[in-house]
């Protein structure tokens, strides 16, 4: 009974079977691909490092921390900083990432260069191999020359991939890789330069646990530190699992749409079922019967359904690589494993037999007495069934995605969140029914008044219609404005008092030459931060060197072995508010040096107002009390400290500068930027306005990701939304048949279909647009703390343009319904 009922409504149960297709698809592809991600990690990480362990230190290694590094012997080294360099050929400045490298590295994977001899030739030539994307920005060729500090050298060829490098860092830092020996010839290396020393290790034979037991806490102690490449594919484990959590659930509300436009197929399929249902009932067959041969429907199309979404998302993963390119230091090798496949098609049986299952218990309780009722149906459903079913439909969503998430919480925050948005979208449908249901003027045209009164008639899908309009324009529109939120607290203020050119490392001696530099170019030092470099000796009478070994201690790891660049002021900046104590400008003599730390600071430091802090700076201890606690915008792009002194401290201790000014123009800013170079080659200059183009880069590449996933739950929308229409569609062909019957004519028919799809389509989006910018004020509010200017594309393009693609479908039918007889209805009736 089952097959024979599903061949004469194939067309009805394909549409349900579409819903949920690409809910399935994306879940799937986004399976596969993190499970290929995962297994690429772990393949290739000694090709992501290099080595298979390494030692770094941000300055020279003293002896205790050496006789460490020389005792396991390393097999190649590198020290690395941020410089600007200078092309001579058209005299261009750059900020790039210096790696000066002397032994065999990599050992495992390769240095990719055009012309492809050049990654072995340039120890031996003595040239530089420099990021490709950056020959081409300066027109390079391989036999130009770059200039780094007080040498010149020719470029033997372009850099395309390195391991232990990615396309985000390149972004901001381009890289330049010299032979090791050229360093000290540089210059560059001067005091308060940011630096990073590296010795890397083929020992593929060593215990990398036991190694890093035993030598961690050693090098600690010397502000060193040991990294395993199994150490390093873990953490860019669960840096990409993050993001793939987040692609899951994009994936899984797209699949829970589908699963409501089941639901609500379902339900008008079975109230057209009823009195077929009650004539078998009639006939003999049971409760039970009658529920599963409607069961066993549903379940063959999730089944079928399943596997055509699972097929889909095998292809789907393929485009993964591609889309997430820029931010894979690896090529990602695909491979098919059973566990997604075989999970799709359980996915789509469950889903779509949970959905079901609502509006199914209809079934059982149909009295055979129906078969003698003339309007619809009016059986009564068991109050604890519906509950029930709900019960299981809500405990299985929060499982999923807690097997999604891997954390309770967060589980149970998406689900209340869903349940919340799919709540107060059905809500605001129920209200508009009975709106106009009670309110709407009587008086009204007649064709406006009839589109109006049927988002209330038996069988509308004015519930269902809504929150599939509203859940897809809610993901779209609240990327957009998320996205304008972070792209305003990244944005620079073009004005004459905020610096947009940053000039660092400067020297004592260095100051005056480079502020008259800056006149010279008619641009007027808005900054002269000084800055003095310093560590943690001791927290509230704690040394950090026994901090480091006591696992119970309270203090994040990361400052006991942070080099802190500290200044001193008499004044608070823009970026900062007093929220505890008082703000020291001057320090008295007599007193314990008083000094503002951020608050993130007094966080992970677990210190407050009153607390000692004891520095060393260059080897001078100094005892310093937290008389204040500041609250620093980060996200301000000018210089910010952790940890501000007072005027009357710092002054005599080594230290160097920072110098800011506001170039009005691209070529101010390069001009100047050249002359610097040429004259102190050991400052480096940031342009804040490249800085934002990198930020803005970034931003619509993972747009573009969350663009890709959210069209997954818009097409969804558009499939229940075309399987909803579908699925009225011959209530609708009898409805209209009976208008005619009674003088309607076609224009008055096509006004009123259009008039409610309409009606539907902007009510629907508005919603979801009005729902994006609540929670993306609440976003601004209390995650970015920023104000919000929400952009106005969703109102200017998806508003008009949803509306008119729920036209669209709405009137699909139409043409059917307009080349109807009115005699149609006679026949069907008699």
């Amino acid at each position: 009974m089952a097959w024979r009922d599903a061949k004469a409504s194939r067309a009805r149960l394909l549409l349900f079977m579409a819903s949920i297709i690409l809910g399935i698809a994306a879940v799937v592809s986004i399976q596969l691909f993190s499970q290929n991600l995962t297994a690429n990690i772990q393949r290739q990480s000694k090709s992501l490092m290099g080595a298979d362990f390494l030692i770094d230190t941000d300055q020279l290694p003293n002896a205790r921390a050496q006789a460490i590094i020389d005792s396991l012997k390393p097999d190649a080294s590198e020290v690395n900083f941020v410089s600007m360099v200078a092309f001579p050929k058209n005299d261009g400045t750059k900020l790039v990432r210096v790696r000066g490298l002397q032994g065999d590295f990599p050992f495992y994977g390769t240095i990719e260069t055009q012309p492809v001899n050049a990654a072995t030739n340039y120890q031996v030539s003595g040239g530089a191999l420099v990021d490709a994307t950056l020959m081409l920005q300066y027109n390079l060729q391989a036999g130009d020359s770059i200039k780094i500090g007080e040498i010149t050298l020719p470029i033997a060829g372009a850099l395309k991939a390195i391991p232990g490098n990615t396309a985000v860092s390149t972004a901001v830092a381009p890289l330049v890789l010299i032979p090791f020996r050229f360093i000290e010839a540089t210059e560059l290396l001067q005091f308060g330069s940011r630096k990073e020393y590296q010795f890397f290790y083929r020992q593929p034979n060593v215990d990398l646990v036991a190694l890093e037991k035993k030598l961690q806490p050693l090098l600690e102690a010397e502000n060193a530190d040991l990294d395993t490449h199994t150490g390093t594919s873990s953490r860019l484990g669960r840096r990409y699992d993050n993001v793939g959590s987040f692609l899951n659930l994009t994936a899984f509300i797209a699949l829970l749409l589908g699963c409501v436009g089941i639901a609500s197929s379902v339900n008008i399929y079975i109230k057209e079922k009823i009195k077929a249902i009650a004539v078998l009932k009639c006939l003999g067959a049971s409760r039970k019967q009658s529920f599963l041969i409607f069961l066993i429907q549903i379940a063959g199309i999730g089944i079928l359904g399943g596997f055509i979404g699972t097929i889909v998302g095998v292809g789907l993963q393929e485009l993964f690589p591609i889309v997430l390119k820029e931010f894979l230091p690896f090529d990602l090798t695909i491979s098919i494993t059973a566990q997604p496949l075989i999970m799709g098609v359980l996915l789509g049986l469950v889903m779509s037999v949970l959905f079901a299952l609502l509006p199914l218990l209809r079934t059982w309780y149909v009295s055979p007495l129906e078969v003698l009722r003339f309007s619809g149906d009016s059986s009564k459903q068991s109050k604890n069934a519906i509950y029930g079913v709900i019960t299981v439909i809500v405990l299985f969503l929060y499982a999923f995605s807690f097997w999604l998430l891997k954390d309770w919480l967060y589980a149970l925050a998406f689900i209340g969140g869903i349940l919340v948005t799919f709540g107060v979208l059905a809500g605001i449908a129920t209200l508009t029914m009975k709106l106009v249901k009670n309110y709407f003027p009587k008086r009204a045209r007649f064709t406006t008044r009839q589109s109006l009164l049927n988002l209330f008639r038996p069988n509308n899908q004015t519930i269902v219609l809504l929150v599939a309009i509203g859940l897809g324009t809610f993901l779209i529109s609240t990327l957009y404005f998320t996205k304008d939120i972070l792209l305003d607290k990244a944005a620079l203020g073009q004005t004459s008092e905020s610096a947009n050119l940053i000039t660092l490392d400067v020297q004592p001696d260095q100051v005056a030459e480079v502020a008259n530099t800056f006149e010279a170019n008619n641009l007027n030092v808005l900054d002269n931060i000084p800055l003095v470099t310093m560590r943690m000796h001791s927290i509230k009478n704690e040394l950090v060197n026994k901090l480091r070994t006591d696992s119970t201690s309270q203090i994040k790891g990361w400052l006991l072995n942070h080099e802190f660049r500290t200044t001193y002021r008499s004044e608070l900046i823009d970026s900062e508010e007093i929220v505890a104590g008082e703000w020291v400008a001057l320090q008295k003599e007599k007193d314990t040096i008083q000094v503002s730390i951020s608050d993130n600071l007094a966080e992970d430091a677990n210190v407050t107002i009153g607390d000692f802090i004891v520095f060393n700076v260059q080897g001078v201890l100094m005892e310093t009390v937290v008389k204040s606690i500041r609250k620093v915008d980060w996200t301000n792009l000018q210089p910010n400290f952790t940890i501000v002194f007072p005027t009357g401290v710092l002054e005599n201790a080594p230290q160097f500068n920072v110098l800011t000014t506001y170039a009005p123009t691209e070529e101010s800013s390069a001009t100047l930027q050249r002359d610097l170079v040429s004259k102190f080659p050991n400052v480096s200059v940031i342009d804040l306005r490249q800085m934002f183009t990198v930020v803005e880069d970034i931003l619509d590449k993972v747009s573009w990701i969350i663009n890709f996933m959210a069209f997954f739950s818009i097409l969804t929308g558009i499939i229940v939304l075309i399987g909803s229409v579908r699925t009225s569609k011959y209530q609708r062909i009898k409805e209209s048949v009976l208008l005619r019957t009674l003088g309607a004519k076609n224009k008055q028919i096509l006004t009123i279909t259009a008039l409610e799809y309409l009606f539907l389509g902007i009510l629907g989006s508005l919603l979801g647009i009005l729902l994006a910018l609540g929670s993306s004020l609440l976003l601004a509010v209390f995650v970015f703390e920023e104000p919000f200017t929400p952009s106005l594309i969703p109102f200017l393009v998806f508003l008009p343009g949803i509306s008119l693609l729920v036209l669209g479908i709405g009137l699909s039918n139409i043409r059917e319904v307009l080349r109807s007889s009115p005699l149609e209805v006679l026949r069907k009736s008699g």
